[in-house]
């Protein structure tokens, strides 16, 4: 997969529309946590640094396609400014005529953000004439908003036909680091793959199948994967629809000579609680319990299955890690993952959560900053914001 990157492209004098993720959690109308915005830093400084001025468009929540002043983004406007170091000018609407103008009076080396761009509902609908109306902003389109790039929006897909189109650094690397896994990963890859459903992983896991060598199955679609082997699994989550697409899987990873990893022993509790009492147990769950994390068995199984891996990719966590007691099985798989001398990347917001939670995000390769983004970038789908980017 190979993009158009705003190292190909001379920005001097050029008026650029730059569409970045800040949708970012606030509290009591100040910004909470600003990963999004410093990481798309490095493209910003770059475009600034190379003579460009920047129009800059994002969403903020859900204000479903109207002008909302809780999903203002005054707060994040501040926040911005603070982490690029230089004044951001905030316009009060995304279209109309006094947007109009201070579009016009900006010069080289200067930055106006425009109003949450979901206030209007073209921008979902990804209507032709307000991407259209948003392309008119400027010479060239610049993406760096990984975590939209799922959506076919105006502002993420629709804007990229009346503009040339490149993508900034942060798309760039997401690219570099997923792509290969699809493609050709270096060998041996192991997949790990957590979480609640089984509906919601299948896809990833069938897609992943393609070019694993060893899947880990964790978390509480685990359980789904035991029944069918004929364990019992007490009250753990359990999808009854989903037993013959679970099967199937198990068989078509035989048939690939894919090794499955599934727990071997599980830590459970009496109820939904983080106050529950904890019990461990191995092989069948009894019927009163429900598991609600890998036990240590299951932890050296998969501490075994990572030696001298070149390659490892993390979606989902092993089990309930926002409770104490139920998060060890996640921050040891954090943990190995952190000490591998592999390509690790982990996507998908409970598993970013859970390295973020154990301070380790810094230890591992990659940590994607889309949550939706890149499990379907783990599907295989065709993500509209990154196909826009592509060289023709």
């Amino acid at each position: 997969m190979q993009l158009n990157t705003i190292r190909d492209y001379d920005f001097s004098g050029k008026r650029v529309v730059i569409r970045v993720d800040f949708n970012v959690p606030l509290k009591d109308g100040v910004v909470t946590d600003d990963t999004r915005i410093k990481s798309a830093l490095p493209t910003i400084n770059y475009l600034l640094d190379h003579g460009a001025s920047l129009v800059v468009l994002t969403h903020l929540g859900r204000p479903k396609g109207k002008k909302n002043p809780e999903f203002s983004l005054k707060p994040v406007a501040k926040k911005f400014a603070e982490d690029l170091g230089r004044n951001v000018q905030l316009a009060d609407d995304v279209i109309g005529p006094e947007v109009e103008a201070q579009v016009k009076a900006l010069k080289p080396g200067q930055v106006l953000l425009l109003e949450n761009v979901r206030f209007y509902a073209e921008e979902e609908a990804n209507d032709p004439e307000f991407a259209k109306k948003l392309a008119s902003y400027g010479d060239v389109y610049v993406n760096d908003a990984f975590g939209t790039a799922h959506r076919a929006h105006a502002s993420t897909e629709g804007i990229a036909h009346y503009l040339p189109a490149y993508a900034g650094f942060l798309i760039e690397k997401e690219v570099k680091f997923m792509a290969p896994l699809l493609e050709n990963p270096a060998r041996p890859f192991v997949v790990i793959i957590g979480g609640s459903k089984v509906s919601s992983k299948i896809s990833v896991l069938e897609s992943m199948l393609k070019t694993a060598d060893t899947m880990i199955i964790g978390g509480g679609m685990a359980y789904t994967f035991k029944k069918v082997l004929g364990f019992k699994i007490g009250q753990s989550i359990f999808e009854p629809d989903y037993v013959d697409v679970a099967k199937k899987f198990l068989e078509d990873a035989k048939k690939k000579g894919v090794k499955v990893i599934l727990p071997v022993d599980n830590l459970c509790g009496d109820s939904f609680d983080e106050h529950t009492p904890v019990s461990l147990y191995e092989g069948d769950i009894p019927d009163d319990k429900q598991g609600m994390d890998i036990g240590p068995k299951t932890v050296e199984l998969i501490r075994q299955a990572l030696k001298g891996a070149k390659s490892v990719v993390w979606n989902g966590p092993m089990g309930v890690f926002e409770f104490d007691e139920f998060a060890h099985g996640t921050e040891e798989v954090a943990k190995m993952l952190a000490e591998s001398d592999a390509t690790t990347v982990v996507g998908g917001g409970d598993s970013v959560a859970a390295v973020n939670k154990f301070h380790l995000a810094s230890k591992i390769s990659h940590v994607s900053t889309g949550g939706g983004a890149s499990l379907e970038f783990l599907e295989g789908k065709v993500l509209p914001g990154i196909k826009a980017l592509e060289k023709n």
